[in-house]
């Protein structure tokens, strides 16, 4: 047997990555900081052009921390689509897995939006001295908040269930109960999206439910390793 020469020494063995089991507590982060923003900028925001000057007077510190909570929300959204992904295995499938991924990132994309105009709003509202234009500007960035957030993310968000729970049909992955909650939920988005605003925390909840789920999935997989070992 041939012996490796001196001063040489071993290659270091290579490991295989595996998600760890912490990552699926993302979509609980991700749950409760997306339903908090929402309630901060969206919930309180009235339909009336008069009362915009008053909304963002008075809300500018829950607009300010929504603004800051929703990065750290996009990050735990990722992370979940990584967790919710890593599930799939060999049962990837190349269209469904696109258009799962492209809905999840425009969802990110157009939340990101949201709250970049609405930061834009409180920094601009001094800046503004014509009362007539300051209801104008105001009332143009609340209304591109309303489209990005609820128009655009929450059809976006749906589509994203739509796609994950048919990926759980044809694997059945997740138990059938859940893809149907997930279509059924997924369809009043899509339909019903901006006729109430409540209507916008079924889509965290939704992740919440999930996450609760795949983390409960995890503990009984260690827990069937622990007993086997």
């Amino acid at each position: 047997m041939s012996t490796p020469p001196p001063g040489n020494k071993p290659a270091p063995s290579l490991r295989q990555l595996s998600t760890p089991r912490a990552a699926a507590l993302a979509g609980v982060v991700f749950a409760v900081l997306l339903g908090t923003t929402l309630i901060l900028i969206r919930i309180d925001m009235p339909d009336d052009i008069q009362d915009s000057s008053y909304w963002l007077q008075n809300k500018q510190t829950a607009i300010i921390t929504a603004t800051v909570l929703m990065p750290f929300a996009g990050i735990s959204f990722l992370w979940f689509i990584g967790v919710v992904r890593d599930g799939f295995g060999r049962y990837e499938d190349r269209f469904f897995l696109s258009v799962f991924l492209g809905s999840g990132l425009l969802f990110v994309a157009m939340m990101f939006l949201a709250t970049a105009v609405a930061a834009g709003l409180v920094a601009s509202n001094s800046g503004v001295t014509d009362p007539a234009a300051r209801v104008e500007v105001i009332n143009f960035g609340k209304m591109v908040v309303v489209s990005a957030s609820q128009t655009y993310a929450l059809r976006m968000a749906a589509v994203f269930m739509i796609s994950l729970a048919t990926i759980w049909v044809k694997t059945r992955l997740m138990p059938r109960w859940l893809a149907v909650l997930s279509y059924l939920l997924a369809f009043a988005l899509l339909i019903a999206s901006e006729t109430s605003r409540w209507l916008t925390l079924a889509f965290p909840a939704w992740v919440l439910v999930v996450s609760g789920l795949l983390l409960a999935r995890s503990v009984l997989i260690d827990h069937g390793r622990d007993q086997r070992d």
